[in-house]
Formats: structure tokens, sequence, C-alpha cells
């Protein structure tokens, strides 16, 4: 039995206001080729499928080509809604697609669906739990302990009737930890806390029954304690603070029980996400210009402020996402503490002093206007100022 582990699909996902559909489209038809070159038996798609809950027309049509692909190649498919998906939309004919092998588990209803394949070592099991809240499982069980996250992903597991004897796979979208130590992350999800974004903490542990883990959520690649319980990582890198990751996608090869291997494969995107940092003119040098085209980062060094930089950086990397400085301006800023010295000025002698040393200079008179129009609507100025 041979699969590919993905997920944090997030179709429909806009990156500073630019659109990945044609990206995400382009990875999908990458992955039915690979499934293809590769005779894989089926794709597990981890949960986030959609980036969400109300999915654009764009992403639905393409999450449809991409079902209906696989299918028309007589590759299975299990997936389960993640914490961006609507569990009740992804259920929609669900019940239908099972008979294209299409198996798709969204919202939680007391128990974890699982459906069975099989090659030449016997069957497998492949048990999906989408995402679920603590209490969700206490709605559906009373009786069981639901005290913590951890418990209660336990208590929903506690009524799969898994045999251990036979070969067994769990998809899943969660925040697992291995022994207390979190996973590798990135971003906003930096920050040691006892969730990210929606989804609390549940020890790998909790997964020892089953030969495989097919996890969902975070989108940095790797293993979670054990080679076999794994993250996939998101589809494409979607901020800034992935852009010096290295997307791998699992695949996995079940021979008989107890021979579990995971050949990690790069799917090269149609655009990289890259962050540049240096002087204007260092960046702008063509012979420093490499693979211009992709998803760019810039951060600009030159102390003095470049007229119209982004316009400028932009006829070398039309597909600029963010410029900023780091100087020693933003330094100070950065270790600027605001509250004493608004406490202490008006409103209009704050945003001059700001300006004068950001900028160099006070504000025009079109600048103040909008300005002042701004405060006035977050109510810092009422309308007589």
């Amino acid at each position: 039995m041979k699969f590919l582990h993905l997920g944090d699909l997030h179709l429909g996902k806009s990156v500073n206001n630019v659109s990945m559909i044609e990206d995400q489209r382009y990875m999908l038809g990458e992955i039915i080729r690979l499934t293809r070159e590769r005779q894989l038996d089926a794709v597990l798609l981890a949960g986030d499928l959609y980036d969400k809950n109300v999915p654009t027309e764009e992403a639905v049509a393409l999450m449809n080509d991409f079902l209906c692909a696989l299918a028309e190649s007589g590759v299975c498919v299990f997936a389960i809604s993640g914490n961006h998906d609507s569990d009740i939309r992804l259920d929609f004919a669900s019940s239908l697609l099972t008979g294209r092998g299409v198996y798709i588990a969204g919202a939680y209803n007391g128990t974890i669906p699982h459906f069975d394949a099989e090659d030449e070592y016997g069957p497998v099991h492949f048990w999906l739990l989408p995402f679920v809240k603590a209490s969700r499982v206490r709605y559906f069980h009373k009786d069981l302990d639901t005290s913590t996250y951890d418990a209660a992903v336990r208590s929903a597991l506690s009524g799969a009737e898994v045999n251990t004897q036979e070969r067994n796979v769990l998809i899943a979208h969660q925040f697992v930890t291995a022994g207390g130590q979190d996973p590798a992350l990135s971003g906003s999800e930096t920050r040691r806390a006892e969730s990210v974004g929606t989804v609390e903490k549940v020890d790998a542990s909790a997964f020892a029954q089953f030969d495989y883990t097919a996890l969902g959520h975070i989108h940095r690649s790797q293993r979670v304690g054990s080679d076999h319980i794994r993250y996939a990582g998101s589809l494409l890198k979607y901020s800034l603070s992935e852009a010096g990751q290295d997307k791998a996608f699992p695949i996995v090869t079940l021979g008989e029980k107890g021979d579990v291997r995971v050949e990690p494969v790069t799917i090269k995107p149609l655009h990289d996400m890259r962050h540049i940092t240096g002087r204007f003119a260092q960046l702008t040098d063509p012979a420093n210009v490499t693979e211009p085209e992709d998803y760019m980062y810039v951060t600009l060094t030159d102390e003095e402020m470049i007229l119209d930089a982004l316009l400028k950086i932009r006829r070398i990397y039309p597909n600029v996402l963010k410029l900023d400085y780091n100087n020693r301006h933003t330094a100070d800023i950065e270790n600027f503490d605001i509250t004493q010295t608004a406490s202490q000025k008006s409103f209009p002698e704050i945003i001059d002093g700001f300006c004068r040393y950001v900028l160099g200079r006070e504000p025009g008179e079109e600048e103040w206007k909008a300005i002042n129009a701004a405060a006035k609507e977050a109510g810092i100025l009422d309308e007589t100022d």
C-alpha cells in the first residue's frame, strides 16, 4: 500500500492580497502527475482543504477538479476537515462520493469512521478524525474524560475498535506535541502556548495504536516524536515565516505489519517565495538578480528612504508581496516606547514628530487631511478637531 500524505491545502488563500489560486492549481496538477508516475494507491488530505469557512467559487471548482482527476485515475482519497474548513459543507454529498473512492469526514458525530483498503498483505484500515473541539466530544460522550483537550481526543479515539494485529492509518488535524516538546513552528505559531490558532495540544502518545498518523495544522513538514507520526506541511509557502522552509510531502509505503517506509518528496512550485535583504543598489544590480518571478519579501537596509522604492523594485521583481526597511531608524522605532511620549504631547505633535523622524520632514497638507480623517474614524479625534 502506497499513499501520499498532504495537508493544509488552503485553497483560495491570498497572501498580501495576492491570490494563490493559480499556484495551487499548478501544484495540484503536479500532485496528480506524481500519483500516476509513482502508481500511488491513495492520497490523504489532513484538513484545511480550504482557507476559509466559506470558500471562494474558484477554490471549490479547483477542489472539484482535483478530486475528479484522482477518482478517474483510480486513486482513493481520504480527507478530513481542519479548523479552517466548514465541516458541514465538506460532508455534503460525502455518501455519494464514497462510491467513487473519495472518503470525507467533515463533522465529528461521536464516532470515528474508517474505510478499508486491501493489498497483498491484507487489509489497511484508514481512520478519519476530523478537527474536533473538546466540547464536541463532551456532547457525545458525557461519561468520558474531556477535562483537557488531550483527554478529549483520547476519549474520542477510544471509540475506535482498532485491531492492532492489522495495519491502521489515522488522519487527524491537531496540534501534536511529543513528550511536551512542541513541533517546529513558524511565524505567529512560534509563541509557546497551549494552542496554535484554535487547536489545543494533544500528545503524540495518543496515536500509539496506529501504524502511521497523518497530521495537518502545522505548516512545516516534520516528524513528531516518531517517523510514523508526521505533519505533511502546507501545499505552498503562505507567509514570510515560511520563505526559508523546504516543503516535502511524505510518500508512505506500508509493507506487512510493522514495515512502514516514509519518503519525503519535493515538488517545485510555479513560484517560490523568498526574502531578500540588502541595499537598493545591490538588490537591483542585474548580477545579483535570480528567479525574478518568485514571490518576494524585500527588506532594504539603506539609511535613506528610496523614492518610489516599491515601484522600482517591481520593475525587476514583479511579484513583490511586501517591502520594508531595516536600518537605524527602524531599529530605533522598534525600541521606542510611544506610550510615554504620547501622554505628554498632543495628537498633531505626535504625528509631526513621527514624520520628521522617519521621513525627515513634516506631513504635507494632503497627508494631514488623510491622517485627520483616519483619526476621526478611529475615534482619536472628534468632528470638531
